[in-house]
C-alpha cells in the first residue's frame, strides 16, 4: 500500500482512539463529584496536563475553572486534541482513504462527527454533558467494532491496529502519572479515606474497575491500581497489552527493525520494572522515560513507513 495511504489510517485509529479517551476521562471526572462529600473540591486543571495542552490552555482560556477545561476538552477546534477536533481530523483522514476501510465504517466516522457537532451544545451543560460523551464512548466502540468484523486484515488493518494501541498506552500512562498526584486539590489528612474513590475514578475513566475487582479481588488500592493498568496483559486498555498488541502488529509489517529495536527497549521497560513500589516522584521519572520511548517508537513507524519519498 502507498505510505500516504499507511499514514492516513494509522493517524485515523489514533484520532478516534484519543476522541473516545476524553469523553471518558470528562465524563469519570465529572462522576467524581457525585462520590466526594459534600465541600471538596475535584481539580479540573489535571485534565489539561493529561493532553500535553498547557500552553495552548493558557493562551486560549487561563483560568482552569470546570467550564473553561470543559469547553476545551470536548467542543473547542481550536485544540487539536479536543473531542470534536480528534473526530475532525478523524473524519477527514477516513475520507482519504474510503477505498481502504469499509463503507459502513466511513458511514459511522462521518456520523460520529456529525453528532458531535450538532449536540455539542447539550455536552458542553451539566445536564447533558453525561449521555453526550456517553454516545461519543459507544460510537467509538461501535467503528471499532465494525472495522474488527469488516475490514480485511491486512496490513491497512495492522496500521489502524498500530496507531489506536500507541495512543492507548501513551493515555492510559498519562492519566495514571497525573491522578497519582493530581487527584484532589486538596490534600488534608481528613480526606485519605476517600482515596480509594479517587483510584475508583481512575479504573472507571478507563472502564477497568469491574475487571480490576475480578483480577485483584481486594478493596481498591493505588499500588494495585498502577500495577493492574500497567502490567496485566489480558486488560486491553493496560500498557503491557497495547504493547504487545504494537508488537504484533510490527511483526506483521516489513522493514520493521528500527520500530522493532525501540519495541524492545519499551517492553523490557513495562516487563522488568514495579511501578506500583515507586513513590510518586520516581512513577513521575518513570512514567515520562516510558513516554519518551513512545514518542520515539513513533518516530521510528513515522520515519520508516510514512516519510518515504
Amino acid at each position: 500500500m502507498l505510505s500516504r495511504e499507511a499514514e492516513r489510517i494509522y493517524w485515523m485509529g489514533r484520532y478516534l482512539e484519543r476522541a473516545e479517551d476524553m469523553a471518558r476521562l470528562t465524563n469519570v471526572n465529572a462522576l467524581l463529584l457525585l462520590d466526594l462529600p459534600g465541600g471538596v473540591s475535584v481539580g479540573w486543571r489535571p485534565l489539561v496536563s493529561i493532553t500535553a495542552s498547557e500552553p495552548l490552555f493558557e493562551e486560549l482560556y487561563g483560568e482552569g475553572n470546570e467550564p473553561n477545561v470543559i469547553r476545551f476538552l470536548v467542543g473547542d477546534q481550536r485544540n487539536p486534541g479536543s473531542i470534536l477536533g480528534c473526530l475532525s481530523l478523524a473524519r477527514e483522514n477516513a475520507r482519504t482513504i474510503r477505498d481502504i476501510i469499509p463503507r459502513e465504517a466511513w458511514e459511522e466516522v462521518n456520523n460520529i462527527y456529525l453528532h458531535a457537532k450538532e449536540d455539542l451544545k447539550a455536552g458542553l451543560s451539566k445536564r447533558g454533558r453525561n449521555a453526550y460523551l456517553t454516545s461519543i464512548i459507544r460510537r467509538s466502540q461501535l467503528i471499532t467494532g465494525l472495522l474488527a468484523g469488516t475490514m480485511t486484515h491486512n496490513y491497512a488493518y495492522d496500521f489502524l491496529k498500530l496507531g489506536r494501541n500507541l495512543e492507548r498506552a501513551d493515555m492510559t500512562s498519562r492519566i495514571v502519572d497525573i491522578r497519582s498526584q493530581n487527584l484532589l486539590n486538596d490534600k488534608e489528612e481528613s480526606l485519605r479515606p476517600f482515596e480509594n474513590i479517587q483510584w475508583m475514578s481512575v479504573l472507571k475513566s478507563l472502564s477497568g474497575y469491574q475487571m480490576y475487582r475480578q483480577y485483584v479481588r481486594g478493596p481498591v488500592r493505588g499500588s494495585d491500581v498502577i500495577h493492574f493498568l500497567f502490567k496485566h496483559e489480558q486488560f486491553p486498555r493496560s500498557v503491557s497489552h497495547c504493547v504487545s498488541e504494537v508488537a504484533g502488529c510490527l511483526r506483521r509489517l516489513p522493514r520493521n527493525k528500527d520500530p522493532m529495536k525501540t519495541l524492545t527497549r519499551l517492553r523490557r521497560a513495562v516487563r522488568n520494572t514495579r511501578p506500583e513500589d515507586f513513590p510518586p516522584d520516581r512513577l513521575n521519572l518513570y512514567i515520562d522515560k516510558v513516554q519518551r520511548v513512545f514518542n520515539r517508537l513513533h518516530q521510528d513507524v513515522h520515519t520508516t513507513y510514512f516519510s518515504i519519498t
